[in-house]
């Protein structure tokens, strides 16, 4: 909600800012509200998320690093270590499907 009333009070300040004639726009008290507002949701809205969800948040350290080992994202920051020629086969289906991690094949 706070995202689509933010992008509707863009739209207005868009709309407000072409409407003005040099230094003179008879818009900027609508320009000035809707800014301020959605200062406010946006502020209002980040404070709430991260009081009510991200300060609950614990990171499970093994199924990160699980995860990461399985990535095929991997073998592209190791491309500089390994080689190419080394690197080519390994983001493959087939290590996803046999539940392999990519650092396990470069033995």
């Amino acid at each position: 909600m706070v995202a689509a009333q933010v992008i509707g009070n863009d739209a207005t300040i868009t709309v407000a800012g072409q409407s003005g004639n040099f230094q003179l726009n008879v818009m900027l008290p609508v320009i000035a509200h809707n800014l301020l507002q959605s200062i406010q949701l946006l502020a209002n809205a980040a404070r709430l998320l991260a009081d009510n969800a991200i300060a609950g948040f614990r990171v499970n350290g093994a199924r990160l690093a699980e995860a990461l080992e399985r990535n095929p994202i991997l073998v592209t920051a190791l491309n500089p270590v390994i080689g190419y020629e080394k690197a080519r086969p390994l983001p493959s289906r087939r290590t996803r499907k046999e539940g392999r991690s990519v650092r396990s094949q470069l033995s």
